[in-house]
């Protein structure tokens, strides 16, 4: 392949890249720069450095971008309450984006021609990285060595790393989880293995990041979110960064038993599949989120923000972060947010997301005197609604005066 002679590979030091790293160098016989991002996975980043220098990477870059990711991503993701499918709320979708930006940074830093990711040709992350770094790097080429290679299983990864010489952890190998899984700041997920009978039950030992509802605490955990312009920016009194936050909110909903999910969705390449998601600090900042908007946004606006809501979420899905449509989307979203400012008050017990409270001082639109069931002192004359109901009823009453039947 004389065309290319340097790959960027998105890079974890695992047995799938690094069996891709020699194949690239083999197959392509290029120089190989390896990433590795750090997105909160809570794994030790340093062996991948050491394993890409003993395979001869010269060029290694291992990134902490939790804060990029909570801050860039994250967080303007929850400003549009986007959940895909009613469940899933996109812990793995919203990472690619920001890895493919990293890659082509890289790439251009590097004069690489090429970057190469581990995703398999079944799945939705191809679409995710290849579609981002085509939109910020139009002539780059992609390899995506699961779709070339002959390689189909864990055993046939394993007896080429015997071929190549390439160290295994094999006691790591024989231990590791019959599950597909990935995780970051936002959440961990599980696929594969009995998973992929969709009625079975998966195993407690299964779930890494939360307690079962029936062993959470008997006693509930009270907490206070504090909001600006739609981004929770302190809890409980305390400033915290975005991730910060996250972090924060993972263990207490974790502790709790909330964010579990097992569901079915429908994956951009055309099949079902079975996947289990634990996004305790995301199943939180949603429920506040909801809150705080619905004492600040117009009712109107925040009607608008719901109906756009699930096309913004398959755009992320499906790996269209980096769209025009999205970034226009965006601007609308961000706009909203302007007057929600406030605190939120959550009750965390056994599974559940409580909202206890919810007040804005300088923005709420929750009128009491206005609303209440007592005297409002001439605050709302209830003989307006007659003529708004008859205004609201003429088109329904002149259709019935047709003879038209709605039963």
């Amino acid at each position: 392949m004389a065309d290319i002679d340097k790959v960027v590979l998105s890079y974890s030091g695992g047995l799938d890249t690094s069996v891709i790293l020699k194949w690239l160098q083999e197959t392509y016989d290029c120089e190989v720069v390896t990433y590795t991002a750090d997105l909160g996975q809570s794994e030790e980043l340093e062996p991948a450095r050491v394993k890409a220098a003993s395979m001869g990477v010269k060029e290694i870059f291992i990134d902490d971008v939790r804060e990029e990711f909570a801050s860039d991503f994250v967080f303007p993701m929850f400003r549009c309450n986007t959940i895909y499918e009613g469940e899933y709320l996109l812990g793995t979708s919203i990472a690619r984006p920001l890895i493919a930006k990293r890659l082509v940074d890289v790439a251009n830093e590097t004069n690489a021609q090429a970057v190469a990711h581990g995703a398999t040709g079944k799945g939705n992350d191809q679409i995710r990285f290849e579609l981002g770094v085509y939109a910020l790097k139009p002539d780059v080429r992609v390899i995506a060595p699961w779709r070339e290679w002959d390689l189909s299983s864990r055993e046939s990864l394993i007896e080429f790393c015997e071929k190549h010489q390439i160290q295994v952890d094999q006691k790591h190998e024989s231990e590791k989880s019959p599950y597909s899984m990935d995780a970051n700041l936002l959440h961990i997920s599980y696929e594969g293995g009995i998973l992929e009978d969709p009625a079975a039950e998966p195993e407690e030992s299964m779930w890494l990041w939360s307690a079962s509802p029936e062993s959470a605490p008997d006693t509930p955990t009270y907490l206070e979110l504090s909001y600006q312009n739609g981004d929770v920016v302190a809890v409980d009194g305390k400033a915290m960064t975005p991730a910060e936050v996250l972090t924060h909110l993972n263990k207490l909903g974790g502790e709790n038993g909330v964010g579990r999910v097992d569901i079915v969705e429908n994956r951009y390449v055309g099949m079902k599949a079975r996947g289990c998601y634990e996004t305790p600090g995301g199943t939180i900042l949603l429920k506040a989120h909801r809150a705080i908007e619905s004492v600040t946004l117009d009712r109107e606006l925040a009607h608008l923000k719901d109906e756009l809501m699930p096309r913004y979420a398959s755009l992320i899905y499906n790996g269209y972060w980096w769209s025009p449509e999205r970034k226009a989307l965006q601007a609308l979203i961000d706009e909203s947010q302007t007057y929600v400012n406030g605190e939120v008050m959550l009750k965390l017990y056994k599974g559940n997301v409580i909202v206890v409270g919810r007040e804005s001082d300088s923005d709420s639109l929750y009128d009491d005197h206005i609303v209440t069931f007592e005297d409002d002192a001439g605050a709302y004359d209830q003989s307006d609604a007659a003529g708004f109901i008859k205004l609201n009823a003429l088109r329904m009453k002149i259709a019935a005066k047709k003879g038209r039947d709605i039963t």
